[in-house]
């Protein structure tokens, strides 16, 4: 009996030196002061909005710099102050076992430039959050133009608008070849969208935001197949909103709206009277999902190859990278 409360004793009084020295060790390492602070800053590629600069001035004015003790940086509240910056969609902060305060930034990174029709502007992610503008750099996003939405708190409509922009902007993100053409995208009244190129004077009719992929496919297969042979300077507007189509129509030609059969006739008179090919057969169809591209002058189906490395390459519009 007497031999089971000593043991008991002595685990009991062994738990207490044990937990005593880990508080102790606690204690004296809380104690210890930050020797460094080390900002790390991920998400964008290419634009850094988040100055580091700026962030070390915010992180002292909230009493994290060097020399502090390690104990009296408030880690959890420090995040949430960083976190208020809208630039930063998500800041880390932790001491490692040197005693250097890691700082990890997630930046938001820009997917496109809004203009409102009043004239003000700013960023949007691809989370669709409003960004502004900074002082110090611009970055090289689509450009969009005559949004109708102007205050903080957008309509249903204007919402949706947005989403289809950010969805827009996402599709020519994707392919360098869209990114280096595509110098603006206007929103009409009617909420459609016409895509401004860096080349030629032309507008393209997108449509809706609907089959982006699809539609943009087929602007690509006639690019393909018009450019080397009769450029763009003939054509005013280029229509890609009609299914399984592409509406070229050239300059100083009224145009109204086709029926599919009379669109498809439209275009191959058209590109025949500008290239001079055979039976003007050039109507081009919705691309497959094979994913190859090989040439051919009645796309029915099918994806042209790239051009061919003599052919003239303004701009990259010649040749499409992924």
């Amino acid at each position: 009996m007497w031999k089971k409360r000593l043991q008991f004793m002595a685990w009991c009084v062994l738990g207490l030196l044990t937990t005593g020295l880990l508080v102790a060790g606690v204690q004296k390492k809380n104690s210890q002061r930050c020797k460094a602070v080390h900002i790390e800053i991920e998400g964008a590629e290419e634009h850094v909005f988040v100055d580091e600069k700026h962030l070390l001035a915010l992180l002292a004015k909230n009493g994290a710099e060097k020399g502090v003790p390690v104990n009296s940086v408030m880690l959890r509240r420090l995040e949430a102050r960083v976190e208020k910056d809208v630039w930063i969609k998500n800041a880390e902060l932790f001491f490692d076992n040197n005693r250097v305060l890691q700082v990890k930034i997630e930046e938001r990174e820009p997917l496109a430039r809004v203009f409102t029709i009043e004239g003000s502007s700013f960023y949007i992610d691809s989370s669709g959050t409003r960004l502004p503008l900074s002082d110090r750099l611009t970055a090289r996003v689509p450009v969009f133009t005559s949004f109708p939405g102007e205050k903080a708190k957008l309509s249903a409509t204007d919402s949706i608008v947005l989403q289809e922009v950010k969805k827009i902007a996402q599709t020519i993100g994707r392919d360098s070849f869209w990114t280096d053409l595509v110098a603006q995208v206007d929103i009409t009244p009617q909420r459609t969208y016409q895509i401004i190129p860096q080349l030629g004077n032309q507008v393209i009719e997108l449509g809706s935001a609907e089959n982006l992929d699809d539609k943009l496919d087929r602007l690509y297969s006639f690019y393909k197949q018009v450019w080397a042979k009769a450029g763009f300077e003939k054509y005013e507007k280029i229509d890609v909103q009609y299914a399984g189509q592409v509406v070229a129509t050239r300059r100083g030609v009224s145009a109204g709206v086709p029926d599919s059969a009379r669109a498809i006739q439209q275009l191959n008179n058209s590109i025949a009277q500008a290239t001079g090919l055979s039976g003007g057969s050039a109507a081009v169809q919705a691309a497959t999902a094979n994913g190859n591209r090989r040439d051919t002058t009645a796309a029915a189906g099918n994806r042209p190859a790239r051009p061919a490395a003599a052919a003239p390459k303004p701009r990259a519009v010649m040749q499409r990278r992924h």
